[in-house]
């Protein structure tokens, strides 16, 4: 069995686009699950105990770049170049598969007007449609375990992924998506889910790679980590950009 755990990067409404970050991320990391089990979650309490001393700390990007509930070390410059030695280390040896969109929201909107999706909700048909290929790939079932935002945006996710069981992707059937995926949970970042926390550590650097920003070593490692064709490619296979260039 595989999981996924969601997370996302920057704010899906297209009636506000921050032109800084004019771009929604959803994205995840793939772990088979007995491996997650058995040694991802201990891993993450070792880094955590390592370099802080707790294990109930959690890890969150926001936190981390602010220095701020638990991270206030990171403001001794050497303290904060062995956090980052150790997490990129701890990002590299997990063994886990990266899937993510990225929608343009700009230009999204610019191109659909009106009609133009709801970024979350499109970017989901594309990271399940993508998470279903893994399975197929893989010959077994899948759960996915996305983040918590607040209770409005959460019952517009459990009915999103609901309708997507029924009408499907235009490449995967709803009733695949059914067989399929078995679970479908939505969890809080207090619950401490160390997948969720790898998903969050995921999802930033591939937004400031989309935006073209300058290239650091977290996400040389997820570059590293994208699912790709046998080609070895992974734009369109683990990293989708929408709209795509014509």
């Amino acid at each position: 069995m595989l999981v996924l755990f969601l997370d996302e990067s920057g704010d899906h409404s297209l009636s506000k686009i921050d032109p800084q970050y004019p771009i929604f991320v959803l994205g995840g990391c793939v772990f088979d699950y007995d491996y997650y089990k058995a040694i991802v979650e201990n891993l993450v309490k070792q880094f955590k105990e390592k370099l802080f001393g707790r294990t109930d700390l959690i890890i969150h990007t926001a936190d981390i770049s602010r220095n701020k509930e638990g991270f206030e070390r990171l403001k001794d410059p050497v303290f904060r170049k062995r956090f980052y030695e150790e997490i990129n280390r701890l990002m590299e040896e997990l063994d886990y598969k990266v899937i993510a969109c990225v929608i343009k929201k700009d230009k999204h909107l610019l191109k659909y007007g009106l009609e133009a999706k709801d970024p979350y909700l499109l970017s989901l048909d594309i990271v399940v449609e993508r998470f279903i290929f893994m399975l197929r790939e893989n010959n077994t079932k899948g759960i996915i375990v996305a983040e918590s935002r607040n209770d409005v945006l959460d019952n517009q996710l459990e009915l999103a992924f609901l309708n997507l069981k029924i009408r499907g992707t235009y490449y995967i059937s709803g009733t695949e998506i059914k067989r399929q995926v078995t679970n479908f949970t939505i969890k809080s970042k207090d619950e401490n889910i160390a997948g969720l926390q790898i998903a969050d550590l995921v999802v930033s650097p591939v937004g400031r790679f989309v935006l073209g920003k300058e290239i650091h070593q977290d996400f040389k490692i997820i570059e590293r980590k994208f699912r790709r064709d046998n080609l070895g490619n992974y734009m369109g296979y683990g990293l989708v950009i929408l709209p795509r260039n014509k």
